[in-house]
């Protein structure tokens, strides 16, 4: 029998699950604020992997992914360690802000300083209490309010073992994306720990599709790095499209948008691929696309001001292998018109 795991100074013994509430502060009426963890401790020795959510506190998806995740029967077989963070920006998440009390972002201010500021503090707690100990994590986001993404995975393509993660991950789409200071990719980059971070639907939204795919890629990567038994159908699962380059597209002027693509679509250089215009539709520009490529997050708001981002293209090799590949995905995990529990593994 392996030895226990420890976390916050608590002892979670092999083959056991345990949810730890680590404390962060108090609120100005002295409410408690706590990282409230959840540990799986496998029998066998493995890997330790987290998955977080709610680093933005609007970005609520990865919270149900999380909860479906932690109910799944398969987690009995489990080698190594999972830790589950289904919030860890608790005081954006219950005032369903993004940010934090002091209008930081969290993901632009780890590692953290323990005599910092409140998201300094609290970024602090989370490299020291859950990435230190992990070798490998999924930072589970979704777009900002009014707008949604195409599920897809950002990450470090050019690490070998991160683009095998991304590719077990199972996203339609995976990005090699910059890493920026401040942020907990970065930050765990430094640690030794590689990580994917997933993006898909909207902030303060649950979108059915955009959540079986981030359970489902959970589980493919837990499988990758041996935490889990292979898949028992044996079935191949399509080779996301690759991008390493993406950019916004945005208002020409203020006033109405009507869109002509959604999530997933193809678009051509010199394509017009939306209309913005004035209330009466007098005075109009088009929306041009400056080069062919994959519509991979969109406003879902028709009122907008001049400079606003309304559609990220991702360029990628082949516009129809990426097109059937979206198809091929989504179908997977189409969701049944009466909304059930179940989740497609």
């Amino acid at each position: 029998m392996r030895g226990d795991f420890q976390l916050n100074g608590e002892a979670i013994k092999a083959g056991e699950r345990k949810t730890i509430s680590i404390p962060l502060s108090r609120l100005s009426d002295h409410t408690r604020i706590n990282l409230k963890t959840h540990v799986i401790h496998g029998k066998n020795d493995g890997p330790v992997m987290f998955v977080s959510a709610a680093i933005h506190g609007d970005e609520i998806i990865g919270v149900e992914i999380i909860r479906r995740i932690a109910s799944l029967k398969t987690l009995s077989r489990l080698r190594g360690t999972l830790i589950l963070v289904p919030v860890v920006n608790a005081y954006g998440f219950v005032s369903l802000s993004r940010y934090l009390p002091d209008r930081r972002d969290l993901n632009r201010s780890f590692p953290g300083s323990e005599k910092g500021s409140l998201a300094s503090q609290l970024a602090h707690t989370f490299m020291t209490e859950i990435v230190a100990p992990s070798q490998y994590g999924i930072d589970l986001h979704s777009g900002a309010v009014h707008r949604a993404n195409l599920p897809q995975i950002r990450a470090d393509l050019d690490d070998p073992d991160v683009d095998e993660m991304a590719r077990a991950f199972g996203a339609s789409i995976k990005l090699n994306s910059s890493l920026r200071d401040g942020s907990l990719r970065s930050s765990a980059r430094d640690h030794g720990c590689k990580i994917l971070l997933y993006e898909a639907g909207e902030a303060l939204r649950f979108d059915e599709v955009a959540v079986r795919v981030g359970v489902n890629g959970v589980i493919g990567v837990l499988r990758n790095v041996g935490m889990l038994p292979p898949s028992k159908t044996g079935g191949a699962k399509a080779e996301p499209v690759r991008s390493d380059s993406s950019h916004w597209l945005r208002a020409p002027i203020g006033g109405l948008m009507r869109a002509r693509k959604k999530l997933g679509d193809r678009v051509k250089t010199g394509e017009t691929i939306a209309v913005v215009s004035d209330p009466l539709g007098f005075d109009e520009e088009n929306v041009v696309a400056r080069s062919s490529g994959i519509v991979i997050g969109r406003t879902n708001l028709p009122v907008v001001n001049r400079g606003d981002g309304l559609f990220h293209i991702a360029k990628v090799g082949d516009l129809s292998k990426a097109e059937e590949v979206f198809e091929s995905i989504e179908n997977e995990v189409e969701p049944d018109p009466l909304f059930d529990d179940d989740v497609i593994i």
